[in-house]
Protein backbone atom coordinates (compact mmCIF):
# COMPACT_ATOMS: atom_id res chain seq x y z
CA UNK A 1 0.00 0.00 0.00
CA UNK A 2 2.76 2.34 -1.01
CA UNK A 3 1.52 5.77 -2.77
CA UNK A 4 -1.41 7.81 -2.76
CA UNK A 5 -2.87 4.97 -5.06
CA UNK A 6 -1.88 2.04 -2.65
CA UNK A 7 -3.85 4.13 0.09
CA UNK A 8 -6.67 4.81 -1.79
CA UNK A 9 -8.05 1.68 -3.54
CA UNK A 10 -7.83 -0.44 -0.33
CA UNK A 11 -9.30 2.38 1.95
CA UNK A 12 -12.18 2.41 -1.00
CA UNK A 13 -12.99 -0.98 -0.69
CA UNK A 14 -12.90 -1.37 3.22
CA UNK A 15 -14.96 1.80 3.23
CA UNK A 16 -17.28 0.09 0.67
CA UNK A 17 -17.43 -3.47 2.36
CA UNK A 18 -18.68 -1.29 5.47
CA UNK A 19 -20.95 0.42 3.77
CA UNK A 20 -22.56 -2.78 2.44
CA UNK A 21 -22.41 -4.23 5.92
CA UNK A 22 -24.57 -1.63 7.73
CA UNK A 23 -27.01 -2.00 5.13
CA UNK A 24 -26.84 -5.54 6.60
CA UNK A 25 -27.26 -4.42 10.06
CA UNK A 26 -30.15 -1.82 9.10
CA UNK A 27 -32.08 -4.31 7.02
CA UNK A 28 -31.93 -7.14 9.85
CA UNK A 29 -33.20 -4.21 12.75
CA UNK A 30 -35.93 -2.83 10.71
CA UNK A 31 -37.58 -6.04 9.10
CA UNK A 32 -36.90 -8.01 12.01
CA UNK A 33 -34.14 -10.83 10.36
CA UNK A 34 -33.10 -13.45 13.32
CA UNK A 35 -29.40 -13.74 11.45
CA UNK A 36 -27.28 -10.95 9.45
CA UNK A 37 -26.61 -13.58 6.70
CA UNK A 38 -29.82 -14.66 5.40
CA UNK A 39 -30.55 -18.37 4.18
CA UNK A 40 -30.35 -19.06 0.48
CA UNK A 41 -33.40 -20.29 -1.60
CA UNK A 42 -33.47 -23.26 -4.17
CA UNK A 43 -31.83 -22.51 -7.59
CA UNK A 44 -34.85 -21.46 -10.31
CA UNK A 45 -34.39 -22.97 -13.39
CA UNK A 46 -34.86 -19.97 -15.48
CA UNK A 47 -31.89 -18.49 -16.93
CA UNK A 48 -32.09 -14.64 -15.30
CA UNK A 49 -33.54 -15.42 -12.26
CA UNK A 50 -31.05 -18.01 -11.28
CA UNK A 51 -27.94 -14.81 -12.02
CA UNK A 52 -30.41 -12.81 -9.66
CA UNK A 53 -29.93 -15.04 -7.14
CA UNK A 54 -26.12 -15.52 -7.04
CA UNK A 55 -24.57 -13.41 -4.26
CA UNK A 56 -21.41 -11.00 -5.82
CA UNK A 57 -19.94 -10.57 -2.24
CA UNK A 58 -17.45 -13.07 -2.68
CA UNK A 59 -16.83 -11.83 -6.69
CA UNK A 60 -16.36 -8.00 -5.80
CA UNK A 61 -13.93 -9.24 -3.49
CA UNK A 62 -12.04 -11.48 -5.62
CA UNK A 63 -11.63 -8.63 -7.91
CA UNK A 64 -10.82 -6.25 -5.20
CA UNK A 65 -7.78 -8.28 -4.61
CA UNK A 66 -6.81 -8.35 -8.85
CA UNK A 67 -6.89 -5.12 -8.85
CA UNK A 68 -4.79 -4.00 -6.07
CA UNK A 69 -2.29 -6.90 -7.12
CA UNK A 70 -2.42 -5.37 -10.19
CA UNK A 71 -1.60 -1.82 -8.77
CA UNK A 72 1.36 -3.09 -6.33
CA UNK A 73 2.77 -4.37 -9.22
CA UNK A 74 2.59 -1.95 -11.52
CA UNK A 75 4.62 0.80 -8.72
CA UNK A 76 7.12 -1.62 -8.88
CA UNK A 77 10.46 -1.02 -10.52
CA UNK A 78 12.66 -3.66 -11.77
CA UNK A 79 12.38 -7.53 -11.71
CA UNK A 80 9.62 -8.61 -8.72
CA UNK A 81 11.91 -11.34 -6.59
CA UNK A 82 11.59 -12.54 -3.12
CA UNK A 83 15.68 -12.58 -2.82
CA UNK A 84 18.28 -11.22 -4.82
CA UNK A 85 21.78 -13.36 -4.40
CA UNK A 86 24.79 -10.99 -5.13
CA UNK A 87 28.22 -12.05 -4.03
CA UNK A 88 26.95 -14.96 -1.96
CA UNK A 89 24.67 -12.93 0.43
CA UNK A 90 20.79 -13.55 0.48
CA UNK A 91 19.17 -10.14 0.72
CA UNK A 92 15.56 -10.29 0.92
CA UNK A 93 13.79 -7.80 -1.46
CA UNK A 94 10.87 -5.72 -1.57
CA UNK A 95 9.58 -6.41 2.35
CA UNK A 96 6.38 -4.07 2.29
CA UNK A 97 5.47 -5.03 -1.15
CA UNK A 98 5.63 -8.60 0.04
CA UNK A 99 3.68 -8.01 2.86
CA UNK A 100 0.82 -5.90 0.98
CA UNK A 101 1.25 -9.21 -1.78
CA UNK A 102 0.13 -10.98 1.54
CA UNK A 103 -2.59 -8.82 2.72
CA UNK A 104 -4.29 -9.39 -0.92
CA UNK A 105 -4.25 -13.00 -0.83
CA UNK A 106 -6.14 -13.16 2.36
CA UNK A 107 -9.09 -10.93 0.82
CA UNK A 108 -8.51 -13.39 -2.44
CA UNK A 109 -9.03 -16.00 -0.22
CA UNK A 110 -11.94 -14.86 1.77
CA UNK A 111 -13.79 -13.67 -1.72
CA UNK A 112 -13.16 -17.65 -2.72
CA UNK A 113 -14.45 -18.74 0.58
CA UNK A 114 -17.82 -16.28 0.45
CA UNK A 115 -18.19 -17.75 -3.37
CA UNK A 116 -17.89 -21.26 -2.44
CA UNK A 117 -20.26 -20.77 0.86
CA UNK A 118 -23.00 -18.66 -0.75
CA UNK A 119 -23.37 -19.89 -4.33
CA UNK A 120 -21.99 -23.18 -4.92
CA UNK A 121 -23.05 -24.87 -1.01
CA UNK A 122 -26.00 -26.83 -0.99
CA UNK A 123 -26.60 -24.68 2.28
CA UNK A 124 -24.61 -21.36 2.97
CA UNK A 125 -22.17 -21.63 5.61
CA UNK A 126 -21.52 -18.30 7.71
CA UNK A 127 -19.63 -19.37 10.21
CA UNK A 128 -17.28 -20.62 7.23
CA UNK A 129 -17.08 -17.41 6.03
CA UNK A 130 -16.67 -15.42 9.21
CA UNK A 131 -13.95 -17.52 9.58
CA UNK A 132 -11.95 -16.08 6.66
CA UNK A 133 -12.87 -12.89 7.72
CA UNK A 134 -10.98 -13.28 10.67
CA UNK A 135 -8.23 -14.73 9.37
CA UNK A 136 -7.90 -12.16 7.11
CA UNK A 137 -7.82 -9.77 10.14
CA UNK A 138 -5.42 -11.23 12.18
CA UNK A 139 -3.24 -10.91 9.17
CA UNK A 140 -4.21 -7.75 8.64
CA UNK A 141 -2.87 -7.08 11.92
CA UNK A 142 1.25 -7.93 12.38
CA UNK A 143 1.74 -6.87 8.95
CA UNK A 144 0.62 -3.46 10.05
CA UNK A 145 2.44 -3.45 13.47
CA UNK A 146 5.62 -4.66 10.90
CA UNK A 147 4.83 -1.96 8.56
CA UNK A 148 5.81 0.65 11.32
CA UNK A 149 9.03 -0.10 11.95
CA UNK A 150 10.91 2.32 9.74
CA UNK A 151 7.93 5.27 9.89
CA UNK A 152 8.49 8.42 12.18
CA UNK A 153 6.81 11.88 12.88
CA UNK A 154 2.99 12.39 10.82
CA UNK A 155 3.18 8.59 9.31
CA UNK A 156 4.07 6.43 12.27
CA UNK A 157 1.12 8.43 14.56
CA UNK A 158 -1.32 7.85 11.42
CA UNK A 159 -0.66 4.15 10.87
CA UNK A 160 -0.81 3.70 15.25
CA UNK A 161 -4.21 5.10 14.72
CA UNK A 162 -4.64 2.72 12.20
CA UNK A 163 -3.76 -0.17 13.89
CA UNK A 164 -5.73 0.62 16.79
CA UNK A 165 -8.89 0.91 14.82
CA UNK A 166 -7.72 -3.17 13.01
CA UNK A 167 -7.20 -4.22 16.32
CA UNK A 168 -10.52 -3.54 17.49
CA UNK A 169 -12.08 -5.17 13.88
CA UNK A 170 -10.02 -7.96 14.91
CA UNK A 171 -11.28 -8.39 18.01
CA UNK A 172 -14.76 -8.08 16.68
CA UNK A 173 -14.38 -10.01 14.02
CA UNK A 174 -13.47 -12.96 16.18
CA UNK A 175 -16.36 -11.93 18.89
CA UNK A 176 -18.63 -12.62 16.06
CA UNK A 177 -17.74 -16.13 15.41
CA UNK A 178 -18.99 -17.24 19.37
CA UNK A 179 -21.88 -14.92 18.76
CA UNK A 180 -22.70 -14.66 15.16
CA UNK A 181 -26.24 -13.13 15.94
CA UNK A 182 -25.37 -10.06 18.55
CA UNK A 183 -26.62 -7.18 16.74
CA UNK A 184 -23.90 -4.65 19.00
CA UNK A 185 -21.07 -6.64 17.07
CA UNK A 186 -22.54 -5.92 13.12
CA UNK A 187 -23.04 -2.47 13.79
CA UNK A 188 -19.49 -2.48 15.42
CA UNK A 189 -18.25 -4.60 12.55
CA UNK A 190 -19.22 -2.17 10.16
CA UNK A 191 -18.47 0.88 11.80
CA UNK A 192 -14.52 -0.13 12.19
CA UNK A 193 -14.72 -1.26 8.55
CA UNK A 194 -15.73 2.01 7.25
CA UNK A 195 -12.90 3.55 9.68
CA UNK A 196 -10.29 1.75 8.97
CA UNK A 197 -11.14 2.46 4.67
CA UNK A 198 -11.69 6.20 5.49
CA UNK A 199 -8.68 6.44 7.34
CA UNK A 200 -6.92 4.56 5.08
CA UNK A 201 -7.41 7.12 2.65
CA UNK A 202 -6.66 9.96 4.78
CA UNK A 203 -3.79 8.76 5.10
CA UNK A 204 -3.10 8.55 1.50
CA UNK A 205 -4.08 12.44 1.24
CA UNK A 206 -1.32 13.75 4.28
CA UNK A 207 1.43 11.66 3.12
CA UNK A 208 1.23 12.21 -0.57
CA UNK A 209 -1.07 14.43 -1.75
CA UNK A 210 -2.05 16.80 0.92
CA UNK A 211 -5.08 19.32 0.20
CA UNK A 212 -3.97 22.34 1.57
CA UNK A 213 -0.52 22.17 -0.87
CA UNK A 214 1.83 21.74 2.20
CA UNK A 215 3.28 19.11 3.35
CA UNK A 216 2.81 17.13 6.64
CA UNK A 217 6.09 17.71 8.84
CA UNK A 218 7.26 15.15 10.81
CA UNK A 219 9.11 17.73 13.53
CA UNK A 220 6.06 20.13 13.78
CA UNK A 221 4.03 18.90 16.87
CA UNK A 222 1.54 20.27 15.87
CA UNK A 223 0.99 18.75 12.98
CA UNK A 224 1.33 15.42 14.66
CA UNK A 225 -1.12 16.09 17.45
CA UNK A 226 -3.70 17.35 14.44
CA UNK A 227 -3.56 13.40 13.08
CA UNK A 228 -5.21 12.41 16.16
CA UNK A 229 -7.74 15.65 16.05
CA UNK A 230 -8.38 14.64 12.34
CA UNK A 231 -8.97 10.96 13.38
CA UNK A 232 -11.18 12.15 16.06
CA UNK A 233 -13.41 13.57 13.50
CA UNK A 234 -13.36 10.39 11.48
CA UNK A 235 -14.66 8.33 14.60
CA UNK A 236 -17.54 11.05 14.41
CA UNK A 237 -18.31 11.24 11.16
CA UNK A 238 -18.68 7.35 10.26
CA UNK A 239 -21.03 7.14 13.62
CA UNK A 240 -23.16 10.16 11.67
CA UNK A 241 -22.77 7.72 8.47
CA UNK A 242 -24.03 5.04 10.36
CA UNK A 243 -27.01 6.96 11.56
CA UNK A 244 -28.07 8.28 8.49
CA UNK A 245 -27.61 4.43 6.40
CA UNK A 246 -30.13 3.43 9.94
CA UNK A 247 -32.40 6.37 8.59
CA UNK A 248 -32.92 5.47 5.21
CA UNK A 249 -32.81 2.34 5.29
CA UNK A 250 -36.47 3.11 7.67
CA UNK A 251 -37.48 4.88 4.39
CA UNK A 252 -37.15 2.56 1.64
CA UNK A 253 -37.99 -0.76 3.66
CA UNK A 254 -41.41 0.80 5.41
CA UNK A 255 -42.44 3.35 2.65
CA UNK A 256 -40.83 2.50 -0.70
CA UNK A 257 -40.44 -1.14 -0.54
Amino acid sequence: MGGFEGHLYPGLSLFFYGLYHARLVSRALICNYPVQYLPSYPWSKERWARLKQVCYVGLVKILSAFILAAQELHNIKGQFVLISKIYHQRNFLYRKQWQHFTLYMAFFLSGCVDVVSQNLLPQRCAALEQGAQALGMFLFLPLMVSHMQDSEGVELQSHVLLTQAILLLALVVVAELWAPDMLQLWVMKAFFYMLTGSWLIQIGFMLYKPISGYKWMDDDENDIIFVTTFFCWHVAFIAMLMIWVYGFSVVWYCYIC
